[in-house]
């Protein structure tokens, strides 16, 4: 069973108080797939989770590299984007997707629907969209056993 939790952001400010909840129900760890339009806001919400987190390194995209980390937080951060890889590629890096899906880090994938369903174990899928007055939307969906509790820590 999944839980929900939407959010509508109408100001930078409400984003980082979002983000920063989100860090902290997310401490101990999760893997999360980014879901949302180019410039939906993907990247700064990881940005705003990541300064919540303290992290000292400047968060970018990942777009051409396919994945960054950073490690100078309370817990390393792993930011990939599968946007540019075809199904092949996708293909390449599943194992190491798996690799980053359990333990005390964070891991979010950009463009996670790119991943032809290659990810199929506990994670939180936030679907990142924006209406007519350009406010951003955030929806965050638990999958998985032990995902309620970061959703229950946004609901706080």
């Amino acid at each position: 069973m999944s839980k929900s939790y939407k959010k509508v952001c109408y100001s930078l400010e409400e984003t980082a108080q979002l983000a920063e909840k989100f860090a902290k129900a997310a401490k101990d760890g999760c893997f999360v797939n980014l879901f949302g339009e180019i410039g939906a806001g993907k990247t700064a919400f990881v940005r705003l989770v990541a300064q919540a987190l303290e992290i000292k390194e400047k968060v970018t995209s990942p777009s051409f590299t396919i994945l960054n980390e950073y490690h100078t937080g309370e817990i390393p951060i792993y930011h990939f984007d599968l946007y540019r890889l075809e199904n092949e590629g996708v293909k390449t890096i599943t194992d190491e997707l798996r690799e980053y899906s359990t333990g005390k880090q964070l891991t979010f994938v950009e463009w996670a629907e790119f991943s032809q369903n290659e990810i199929p174990f506990d994670r939180i899928e936030v679907n990142v969209t924006y209406d007519d007055e350009d406010n951003r939307c955030f929806e965050f969906t638990s999958i998985g056993e032990g995902m309620d509790k970061i959703i229950e820590g946004l609901e706080k």
